[in-house]
């Protein structure tokens, strides 16, 4: 039997989950509910499903199993803690809440109520980052060095002022970082390890009314003692696509959004061959790099399917909250770093407090 589902947020990510769903088999999604019902229903009518009028009626719906939300950043605790309470399944967007004290309330509240809960973040599921990663637990690079990542994408002034939520510390929870670079700080993170010292700056240097940062750098040290740098903007025209670099003491590599661009080490295996060869041929689209509703959902399908999976066996989603809270709380250490104008340690004992202007 189908696990069906509930879309809670019915703005442009619905869409995206919807149709990563219609890839996977064993769920469906069946029903939506959004604040606005005129969204609700032109979502709901858009893709044949039933439109709720509040959250209540529809977490009281037995069609419901489990709920995806995909409301704005910082409005997502809520929904998230009121479907666990109902025991119903959770599945959130990234970023899993904007603060550690909010993501810790989804996560308490889905291990009380014992239901599953999944954090998005669909680039560890493409084939190149898994492909790094095992060769980074295989020892490949000798002493890891250097981790580093590059998110150099453009919003226009249009895209912030298309929604009050946009580029705001209380819905929004930060810019650049926290809406757009997050994938890549999470992705940088699995493969790297724990971060334990940070020291960062950011500004808001080519957009209006907005609170938050659309330029940050940061340099970071990871438990294992190698070094890396995280630069993310949204003020980078024409937007290139986001990359991951990675330098060991017996091997370099990198991944440009999908596709592993380069691959080089000391001692060479067989299995480099194939390596190469996909290399050659595979060339990776633009991604979100300068239009956010140009990104693809196979990389959803695949952590739909995984989410499943988890329900219908009892396991454990490979990103569950616990591994959703990571990314959050490497980005917040960046913004008390830039506005302290200090380095931090991991990890935070509390949530910094956000100032921003406008």
């Amino acid at each position: 039997m189908a696990i069906g589902f509930g879309m809670i947020g019915c703005g442009m990510i619905s869409r995206f989950h919807h149709r990563a769903l219609e890839d996977v088999r064993g769920g469906k999604l069946v029903g939506c509910y959004d604040r606005n019902p005129d969204s609700a229903k032109r979502f709901a009518d858009e893709v044949g499903i039933t439109a709720y009028e509040t959250l209540e009626e529809m977490l009281a719906d037995d069609a419901i199993d489990a709920v995806s939300i995909g409301t704005p950043s910082g409005a997502h605790m809520e929904p998230a803690v009121e479907a666990a309470k109902a025991g119903k399944h959770v599945i959130v967007e990234k970023p899993l809440e904007i603060t550690l004290k909010r993501c810790d309330a989804v996560i308490k509240a889905c291990e009380k109520h014992g239901v599953k809960l999944a954090t998005i973040f669909p680039s560890r599921f493409h084939d190149a980052p898994k492909t790094l990663k095992k060769a980074i637990d295989g020892g490949r690079f000798g002493r890891v060095t250097l981790g580093d990542a590059y998110i150099k994408w453009y919003r226009s002034q249009e895209y912030y002022d298309s929604g009050a939520w946009r580029g705001t510390w209380k819905l929004d929870g930060g810019g650049a970082l926290m809406n757009q670079a997050i994938h890549t700080v999470d992705l940088l993170q699995w493969l790297m390890g724990d971060v334990t010292e940070i020291c960062a700056l950011t500004d808001t240097l080519a957009h209006e009314r907005i609170e938050v940062e659309d330029v940050a750098v940061a340099t970071l040290r990871f438990a294992s003692g190698a070094l890396g740098v995280i630069e993310a903007t949204t003020a980078a025209y024409p937007g290139y696509l986001k990359k991951v670099e990675i330098h060991g003491s017996t091997g370099s590599a990198s991944i440009e959004e999908e596709d592993i661009k380069s691959w080089d080490f000391a001692k060479t295996r067989a299995a480099d061959k194939a390596i190469h060869a996909a290399m050659a041929k595979r060339k990776s689209g633009g991604g979100g790099a300068s239009d956010p509703s140009a990104i693809g959902h196979h990389g959803h399908a695949m952590q739909f399917a995984d989410f499943i999976k988890a329900i219908n066996k009892d396991g454990t989603p490979i990103v569950d909250g616990h591994e959703g809270r990571k990314a959050v709380e490497i980005i917040l250490a960046i913004y008390k770093s830039a506005q302290s104008g200090k380095p931090v340690k991991l990890p935070l004992k509390s949530d910094p407090v956000m100032k921003g202007k406008k």
